[in-house]
């Protein structure tokens, strides 16, 4: 089972990211160029939110069933002296919480706006800084803090 989540964790953070880059370029051109905050831009904004929370939830439950994080949990001294359990413990979980919480703030605030412009702005602002805490998060292979592989097998 814990393979299983692992490997829908990787896949769901492919389209939470995707989903990101896309609300973001068409945040972006509706800054540059004028126009109207159409549906689809809607969408986007409500499925990229959607799309966080439900990697929220399985991060969650990943958490609770990793040894690693379980591990960590129970030696915490001992777990900062080595930064994979560091990482795996605490600073993956809550950035990635910090994250959704910020997509979810920007998606709250765009839908609030009253004005098109003042929509994509504060999309762009917020999904930005997302995925700015998102790339930090991710265990990258090329991460100083841990590495894990871009794809998962199941």
């Amino acid at each position: 089972m814990y393979s299983l989540l692992l490997f829908l964790h990787s896949t769901v953070r492919w389209l939470v990211v995707a989903s990101l880059v896309i609300s973001l370029i068409r945040a972006y051109l509706g800054i540059r160029q004028p126009r109207p905050f159409t549906r689809a831009d809607n969408a986007f904004r409500h499925w990229t939110a959607t799309m966080a929370h439900i990697q929220l939830m399985l991060g969650l439950w990943i958490y609770s069933e990793s040894p690693m994080a379980m591990y960590f949990l129970k030696h915490i001294r001992m777990g900062f002296q080595h930064i994979d359990l560091t990482f795996f413990g605490l600073i993956h979980p809550l950035l990635m919480f910090i994250a959704v919480v910020l997509v979810t703030i920007g998606s709250a605030l765009a839908k609030r706006k009253v004005t098109d412009h003042d929509k994509f702005k504060t999309m762009f602002f917020w999904f930005g800084l997302t995925l700015l805490v998102i790339f930090i998060a991710i265990p990258w292979p090329f991460s100083p803090l841990s590495t894990r592989p871009l794809f998962r097998t199941f």
